[in-house]
């Protein structure tokens, strides 16, 4: 293999793919990046075995090939080079490389050790916008679950079905749901519980105003732009019925301005409880009173203008959670609806415009007396 790369094509290219090699791995192939030059480029791929990120960067090549080499040190390497061309070639199982007046041997691994990434036909795919995409990906993948004993709640679902694209994500104590119009014709119907690492991926390596093509084959989902490529193992399992849980006779809301009600609450989080987070909240007529009382550190209280309507309603929430979904909402007047202190209370962006799809849930905290 022998080629010629500029140096801002091979250190865009091995950051990309850096991103997806695993720290620690018994594999030694798996700290690698394999490189491949074609006709008129080169592919850079690196993987963990559940996600891989695959990179084309144009290259002149004089001799075709492929190896394995180090990514994190090519990496380190490229980003310290000056600014002239690179040349890369390999003897044996050695890559070289020369730019200006450095030169670099790094020990490679045959490409044959490297794991096949999935073949996915994305002619057989649909495509989505990159926009709607990391939206449905920033406003929902926060409220997965991290807990080993639940595979199925490590994931995001993401669902297609009558012209809609929706993703969801739940721990059992908060939920967030939102859908976008599919925008694709060719768009199927179906599910699938995609990790969230991979997830980022898509996040970091895609652009907002790039139309990103999505296909699936067999356990694996595959995402196309421009010359890069993500592809994933996907979750196996079904995916539990959220719409369940999510209330459709909560009888009580208030509309609160975000920043006020979020500032608020940090406020408590400072002395309540690190066990459970717990800040109690009773509403009423035009306001919310916040309390948390911690035996052993101390107690503080709080009160917060707001719209209320319903019956006066004494709640508890675990003040993290409760934050965590202020932050992802999109407007800055939210709705919050509840039915009972034990009953789960959603929360929802208040818009003058086009209303948006977007809802996230969470579970109240026992009040203790």
């Amino acid at each position: 293999m022998n080629f010629t790369i500029t140096r801002q094509n091979l250190h865009q290219g091995l950051a990309a793919v850096s991103a997806s090699i695993p720290t620690k791995t018994t594999l030694p192939v798996l700290s690698n990046i394999l490189f491949e030059a074609g006709q008129d480029g080169v592919w850079m791929s690196g993987t963990d075995l559940d996600v891989a990120v695959r990179v084309w960067a144009q290259a002149d090549v004089k001799e075709q090939g492929s190896l394995t080499a180090p990514g994190k040190k090519l990496q380190e390497i490229a980003r310290e080079l000056p600014d002239q061309p690179v040349e890369i070639q390999t003897r044996g199982d050695q890559i070289e490389l020369r730019c200006g007046r450095s030169n670099f041997k790094l020990n490679g691994l045959p490409s044959e050790e490297f794991p096949t990434l999935p073949e996915v036909d994305f002619d057989e795919g649909w495509s989505v916008k990159g926009a709607d995409l990391h939206q449905l990906i920033q406003r929902t993948s926060f409220a997965v679950s991290t807990e080993e004993s639940r595979p199925i709640l490590n994931g995001v679902l993401w669902e297609l079905r009558d012209g809609q694209m929706r993703m969801v994500a739940t721990n059992g104590h908060r939920l967030a749901r939102m859908g976008v119009p599919a925008g694709s014709a060719s768009a199927p119907s179906a599910d699938f519980i995609v990790p969230p690492a991979a997830l980022q991926q898509v996040q970091r390596l895609f652009q907002d105003d790039e139309e990103i093509g999505v296909a699936r084959s067999g356990n694996h989902l595959g995402f196309r732009a421009g010359g890069t490529e993500v592809y994933t193992r996907l979750i196996e399992g079904t995916y539990p019925n959220y719409e369940q849980v999510i209330p459709k006779d909560n009888d009580k809301f208030a509309i609160v301005d975000k920043h006020q009600l979020a500032s608020a609450v940090r406020r408590m989080a400072v002395v309540a409880s690190d066990q459970t987070h717990r800040i109690r909240m009773a509403f009423e007529d035009g306001r919310v009173h916040l309390n948390v009382l911690t035996p052993d550190l101390g107690e503080g209280h709080d009160e917060l203008e707001l719209h209320y309507e319903g019956e006066g309603l004494e709640i508890g929430f675990n003040a993290n959670y409760l934050l965590e979904v202020l932050r992802y909402m999109p407007t800055d007047e939210v709705r919050l609806t509840f039915k009972a202190p034990e009953r789960a209370a959603t929360v929802e962006p208040v818009s003058d415009d086009e209303p948006i799809d977007y809802l996230c849930l969470v579970m109240p905290l026992r009040l203790l007396d």
